[in-house]
């Protein structure tokens, strides 16, 4: 299983579980791209699953680390150490 992360706006995001991940997926008839991972997080208090992070194909690569940035203080697996 993957944790999957998608970034749906710079203060919005959306957390599930899939059993593959895709380069390109399709949510809500919005098309998100793969930008992060699959990566292993380092261990913690508890396993983690491999991690993987969406974001909107239309977004820049530099948009997409803002809105990575301003999400980690909500969202845990974007604070783990791999």
């Amino acid at each position: 299983m993957y944790q999957v992360i998608l970034l749906t706006s710079e203060t919005g995001f959306v957390r599930d579980r899939w059993e593959t991940v895709d380069d390109v997926i399709d949510h809500q008839g919005i098309s998100y791209s793969l930008r992060a991972g699959p990566r292993q997080p380092l261990p913690t208090d508890h396993a983690w699953d491999p991690i993987a992070v969406y974001a909107p194909e239309e977004i820049t690569e530099e948009e997409f680390q803002d809105w990575y940035a301003r999400l980690q203080p909500q969202v845990e697996e974007l604070r783990l150490k791999y």
